[in-house]
């Protein structure tokens, strides 16, 4: 019998390649384990924060902060929206690597196994990242005590008349703010101001009564996109994944330094959207830039009067439109003739109507998936919040 001499060399190259596919197997294994396990985390946390509200509150006061002062910190050194650009790699990438798989997945005959754990690891680890960072900067925080509730403000019933007075008094102050910004040619607003600094400082101010907020204030972006924004019906939007507050920079502008202060306040842990909206009334009213403080109004009073022409006498709306001037009609018409012209534009890529309706029911979706029953309906409930609170408070022109 003859006996083969295989040579050190190829036994030592035999020996490294099962040392090496042994220790690819240990790697995928592991890699596979935190997968499962970062989702079973995450699941497990929402879980908690549907049963816990103190939970939540502990965590929006004391953990929540952190990813501000660290990943937002990050994400706000870009002077671009990081969130759009995840949209666009996943809106253009996943369908691009998706073909990208399916081509190896033919040619690499004899090493499909491998392609489709590689590819099975990538897209499981978005699916993990999104699942985090929404758990983390979003799902949970729909879950704390309400704003009434972490202030100790009163909560009561309130009859029309007290609506009226509320709505009155918005008018009032929003009257005498209209003759103090920069109007143009036609009488309309005309935006002025800052639209990071100022914002970020009138957010950081509520710190002295309210709170969960104070420390870093993360820069507001603008979209890049921003007319697919308001074929969406959008002002503004925050990016839980990127822990950004984005605004759309071709919406009529009298409504922008509110917006952006809604979305600053969803950065300090106010998901719910009434809430985001009373913040940034307050934050715009105790504002020291006119512009915010006139933007604050006209959006509070979209709200208001919304409510009163639901509940109150006919002699009482038609007094109620009397009283508003004319230069706050002619930025209450601006602002819908802006948006009846995204509902009119043509050649667009997508059509206003069909963008809209997908992005109403994709809220819709997404604030009943978190627990807020009446969904889109409830921004209106900051008007509950305003007679709550301002029934014993001034707005700042009234002192």
């Amino acid at each position: 019998m003859k006996t083969k001499v295989i040579p050190e060399q190829e036994t030592a190259q035999g020996v490294d390649v099962k040392v090496s596919q042994k220790a690819d197997k240990k790697h995928k294994h592991t890699q596979l384990k935190w997968l499962i396990g970062s989702a079973i985390f995450f699941v497990l946390l929402n879980v908690l924060a549907w049963k816990s509200t103190q939970f939540c509150d502990f965590y929006q006061k004391h953990i929540y902060p952190l990813w501000a002062q660290t990943y937002g910190r990050v994400t706000s050194l870009l002077p671009f929206s990081f969130g759009e650009l995840l949209i666009a790699i996943a809106v253009f990438g996943i369908p691009l690597s998706l073909l990208v798989m399916i081509v190896l997945l033919i040619i690499k005959r004899g090493r499909r196994g491998k392609v489709a754990k590689v590819f099975g690891f990538i897209y499981g680890w978005i699916l993990v990242f999104i699942l985090g960072t929404e758990t983390l900067n979003c799902f949970v925080l729909y879950h704390t005590s309400t704003f009434e509730e972490l202030n100790n403000i009163s909560v009561e019933e309130h009859t029309n008349d007290d609506l009226e007075e509320l709505g009155f008094r918005i008018v009032a102050q929003l009257n005498e703010l209209s003759s103090q910004v920069q109007r143009d040619e036609e009488g309309r607003f005309v935006l002025t101001s800052d639209t990071d600094d100022t914002a970020r400082v009138a957010v950081e101010g509520l710190e002295d009564e309210f709170v969960c907020f104070g420390g870093y204030e993360v820069h507001p972006k603008p979209i890049y996109c921003s007319f697919f924004m308001s074929q969406m019906d959008l002002m503004g939007i925050y990016f839980p994944f990127s822990m950004e507050a984005n605004y759309n920079t071709d919406m009529y502008k009298a409504k922008l330094p509110n917006t952006i202060c809604h979305e600053l306040a969803h950065t300090k842990g106010f998901m719910r959207e009434e809430e985001a909206n009373f913040i940034a009334f307050v934050a715009c009213d105790r504002c020291g830039d006119v512009d915010y403080r006139y933007s604050g109004y006209l959006s509070a009073l979209t709200y208001v009067r919304n409510q009163i022409f639901e509940y109150c006498d006919e002699d009482t709306k038609c007094e109620f439109d009397n009283a508003i001037c004319d230069e706050v009609w002619a930025d209450i018409d601006g602002n819908r003739e802006y948006w009846e012209s995204v509902e009119e534009a043509e050649d667009t890529v997508f059509e206003s109507e069909s963008v809209s309706e997908v992005s109403e029911k994709a809220m819709e979706t997404s604030l009943h998936a978190n627990g807020v029953e009446d969904g889109i309906a409830s921004y209106g409930r900051m008007v509950d919040l305003m007679l709550n609170y301002y029934g014993e408070h001034k707005f700042v022109g009234e002192e």
